[in-house]
């Protein structure tokens, strides 16, 4: 099968080494999730993500016909997916009403002008 950059594929996970993951795509194509690859977030165990045996949908971030190598992502696809319900959770949520703010400060701002000019030296 012939792969593209940007791809959406599955395979299934072959290896696990600290660096990353291990895909194979079909009988001769392979690809390397790097740990950079698996989330977001800080990665100590890749294993905690994946399993060997797992079938795994992930992005391909590059491509060589040649030696029909792929790198792969797991979080570009988790990113995406995000994106878009961050923005949907947008439209639908407010923010509560505020029951402090600058108010509050500016009731207390003529005392605390006092206490700074000597006014008041309990403190």
């Amino acid at each position: 099968m012939t792969y593209q950059t940007g791809q959406i594929v599955e395979g299934k996970i072959t290896g696990i080494q600290p660096y990353g993951a291990f895909v194979a795509l079909d009988r001769n194509t392979s690809g390397l999730i790097h740990i950079s690859e698996i989330s977001d977030g800080y990665v100590r165990d890749i294993s905690r993500f994946v399993k060997v045996g797992d079938i795994v949908k992930v992005k391909i971030i590059d491509y060589d016909p040649k030696t029909n190598q792929t790198r792969l992502s797991l979080k570009a696809l988790h990113r995406t997916r995000m994106r878009g319900h961050h923005r949907s959770m947008n439209r639908r949520a407010s923010l509560p009403p505020m029951k402090l703010g600058f108010s509050s400060i500016a009731a207390k701002m003529p005392e605390w002008i006092r206490e700074a000019e000597g006014g008041d030296t309990r403190w």
